[in-house]
């Protein structure tokens, strides 16, 4: 999982080719952190995909502009443009998360 550095490394994420799940989190959300171990297994499961997680905090301008409301949130970008999310505030499994991203392929 990338973590970017700052925001002008956030910014090449978004733009740059290739297949992207942005994982918005926080470290005081517990329904995030239910989530967090199983992110490698869902990571290995989904080979396409590069992750970057995306601190809701720290980059809360970022989380506004894509109307993130609620975390966890998964938002998946190709080439550059927003093709898929999964976005609310609710807990998400292991299945469900990699239910979306089938979804997303």
């Amino acid at each position: 999982m990338i973590i970017p550095e700052n925001i002008e490394s956030l910014a090449e994420l978004v733009k740059a080719s290739g297949k992207r799940v942005f994982f918005f989190t926080a470290d005081w959300c517990g329904d995030c952190n239910f989530i967090k171990p199983k992110m490698p297994e869902i990571e290995a499961e989904n080979p396409e995909f590069e992750f970057v997680q995306v601190d809701r905090d720290e980059y809360m301008d970022v989380a506004v502009e894509w109307g993130i409301m609620g975390i966890p949130s998964f938002v998946v970008l190709e080439d550059g443009k927003e093709t898929a999310r999964l976005v609310n505030k609710l807990r998400k499994t292991k299945e469900e998360v990699n239910n979306f991203l089938a979804s997303a392929k």
